[in-house]
């Protein structure tokens, strides 16, 4: 029983070279991964967890394509067993699912023994990530705020216009909404660039209207170079 055992458990030395330089490639591939996810990131949706599932997602790939090594019978068994399992943790950005797809191809390309294409793959796709963010891609060349402005009794229309026609910006108005003698307007604002200074002094030089009680800039983008 125990000479069976053994049989059972023994792995050939080509085999398990193979399994252990796969998945070990497949580690260092998910933390390149996660680091060119971690420095071409943008926005408010960041999380450290994706960043670990992004490490550990690659090897276990990579298992899983060694325990199947063409076997029709475990890759069907596989695709019920995955039939079962429910993924519903949402993804909020589609980047976030290219990165995940990135990090499933690279433990299938460990997997598989096709270490040179993977590791030559991977290094074009983050060589792609970091062009795209030092050059700023997809960032719109104009930037958009929206003003909102609260106040009580006659809307300032002449002064609001003026004002904002004073420092060049571009105006269009959202909605105005009314309750007695209150109104909220919501002013969409378009600048060439993104410009901070801009945005400041005119909220401030809104402030001091004595018809408005309240003044809020908003960023609708998730991202606006400084």
């Amino acid at each position: 029983m125990w000479q069976a055992f053994m049989e059972l458990i023994t792995v050939s030395p080509d085999l398990l070279s193979r399994f252990v330089i796969g998945v070990l490639l497949s580690i260092m591939l998910g933390l390149g991964i996660a680091f060119v996810y971690k420095y071409t990131h943008r926005g408010l949706s960041y999380e450290a967890a994706f960043v670990s599932t992004l490490v550990a997602i690659a090897p276990v790939v990579a298992c899983v394509m060694f325990f199947i090594q063409g076997n029709l019978v475990l890759s069907l068994g596989l695709v019920g067993s995955l039939s079962i399992i429910r993924f519903r943790t949402p993804i909020k950005d589609s980047r976030d699912m290219v990165f995940l797809f990135w990090s499933i191809t690279a433990g299938l390309g460990a997997g598989t023994n096709n270490l040179g294409i993977v590791i030559i793959a991977s290094v074009m796709i983050a060589v792609m990530f970091v062009i795209m963010h030092l050059a700023n891609y997809g960032i719109p060349k104009k930037a958009e705020y929206v003003l909102i402005v609260k106040g009580s009794g006659p809307y300032p229309a002449a002064e609001m216009d003026q004002l904002i026609a004073g420092f060049g910006i571009e105006a269009y108005l959202r909605s105005h909404e009314v309750k007695g003698e209150e109104w909220e307007r919501i002013i969409e604002l378009k600048l060439a660039k993104a410009s901070p200074e801009v945005i400041d002094r005119l909220a401030s030089a809104a402030g001091e209207l004595d018809q408005l009680t309240s003044v809020s800039i908003l960023a609708p983008q998730l991202v606006l170079p400084l």
